[in-house]
């Protein structure tokens, strides 16, 4: 009787066992699933890097359809997801502190208004001039301009407690390092 009986525990615990093995394994090969393995080791993690662009003294092409423009293309290309932020060096405190004006923006001027205004794709960015005057009358303003084109990944998401019309704070906050601006042209 009492070898029956210690078959009987026997049996028990290897069932036991066997199934807690199974669990194991179930929740071994979950963990794993999220694992994975990069073998290129050159690629960079874009989607999740800040970066800014400077497009520096360009000027504004003119066309009867779509006014003023500034056109570029991103290479490579951005993810969808990504939010473009574009600001204007609108003159210099010092030679070391330039100012920024995030766009849309628009300028009240002795001739009227102009107004400053982009929009992007994945692909590429538009930067618009436009106004109530002829912009032909204030070359200032169209020619010889200076922009940064800041890339903030989506997986961020929006900060609401960030003033993105500061481009300082926008750096700051999304940690990109300003020495290392990359200049399109």
């Amino acid at each position: 009787m009492k070898s029956k009986i210690h078959e009987y525990q026997k049996n028990i615990f290897y069932a036991m066992s066997k199934k807690i093995t199974l669990v194991l394994a179930f929740i071994g090969m979950i963990m794993l699933q999220g694992c994975t393995v990069n073998e290129n080791t050159d690629t960079i993690d874009n989607d999740t890097i800040s970066e800014v662009f400077e497009l520096r003294n360009v000027n504004f092409s003119f066309n009867p359809n779509d006014g003023y423009t500034i056109y570029q293309t991103f290479n490579p290309q951005i993810f969808p997801s990504d939010v473009v932020l574009i600001y204007r060096l609108s003159g210099l405190i010092n030679s070391n502190t330039p100012i920024w004006q995030s766009i849309p923006r628009t300028l009240f001027l002795p001739q009227g208004e102009l107004d400053y205004d982009f929009d992007f794709s994945s692909v590429d960015f538009t930067i618009y001039a436009g106004g109530t005057y002829n912009l032909g009358l204030t070359p200032s303003f169209i020619t010889n301009q200076t922009f940064r084109i800041v890339i903030i990944p989506g997986f961020f998401g929006k900060n609401s407690s960030l003033d993105y019309n500061d481009y300082n704070a926008v750096i700051n906050a999304y940690n990109i390092d300003d020495s290392k601006v990359k200049i399109l042209n």
